[in-house]
């Protein structure tokens, strides 16, 4: 399978903002045919495209409103009809919310399956596809421990393993779509910005705790997001912290 972004079309959902448009940016700097992205945020997302409209050339970036939880059937469905053949498939929405427990599972977990799994049928060579790759974007805290985000965890750690196994050499021998995972380190984004906690005992600790991690910015997640689309085997994943080389994880 080509690991050039060349000419390929480019699915990122949570696109408007933070990560998710830092990898739009930088795959088309790569030569990313269009990236589609979907956002529940109109404004934003409007605002995102035009202005990678206006840094690659019209038409390059497709804003597309959607809710991952809820929209998946009418939204793919118009993608497909549009482009005919997605690419690659950037799981990128995500919250951190530890007193809404459900949300952050459907969000983090249950959406980035239902898609997973809607476009592996999509892409697989094995029913007329022509095999793709999925990039599920997970953390740090999909296999490190710490007491402050017991929920969020338990969501990272649900889309290490799925990444795993949707992404086993032996799928991808058959389908030919590739499954990854990116997992950032403490990245400069709205989402660690006003972290709602579990316990409201915990709130200097993890405050006193975010002062002593290693911080990186949305450009590097952005750029190992290339890195990584160009070099990971199927199954793997991939850290990125403090903006230094991506590692893959054992």
């Amino acid at each position: 399978m080509a690991k050039d972004l060349k000419n390929k079309v480019v699915v990122i959902t949570g696109g408007a903002v933070g990560i998710g448009k830092s990898i739009a940016d930088n795959f088309l700097k790569k030569g990313a045919k269009t990236v589609v992205i979907l956002d529940v945020n109109e404004k934003r997302g409007i605002e995102a495209a035009a202005n990678l409209n206006s840094n690659y050339g019209s038409n390059k970036a497709v804003f597309m409103r959607c809710d991952v939880t809820k929209d998946l059937d009418k939204v793919s469905e118009k993608i497909i009809s549009t482009f005919k053949t997605v690419d690659i498939l950037v799981n990128n929405a995500g919250t951190l919310n530890e007193l809404n427990t459900r949300r952050t599972i459907d969000l983090n977990v249950l959406a980035l399956i239902d898609w997973s799994l809607r476009f592996w049928e999509h892409m697989r060579i094995d029913k007329n596809g022509k095999g793709g790759t999925i990039i599920n974007i997970a953390s740090i805290y999909g296999f490190r421990y710490v007491p402050y985000l017991p929920v969020y965890q338990a969501s990272k750690f649900a889309v290490m393993g799925f990444t795993r196994s949707l992404g086993h050499s032996q799928n991808f021998e058959r389908s030919g779509v590739r499954v990854v995972a990116v997992c950032p380190g403490f990245t400069r984004t709205e989402l660690i910005a006003e972290p709602v906690l579990w316990d409201d005992v915990l709130k200097g600790d993890f405050s006193e705790f975010l002062t002593t991690q290693l911080w990186q910015e949305v450009e590097d997640v952005g750029k190992a997001a290339v890195g990584i689309f160009e070099k990971a085997t199927s199954g793997s994943a991939w850290l990125i912290e403090e903006g230094k080389p991506i590692v893959e994880v054992n």
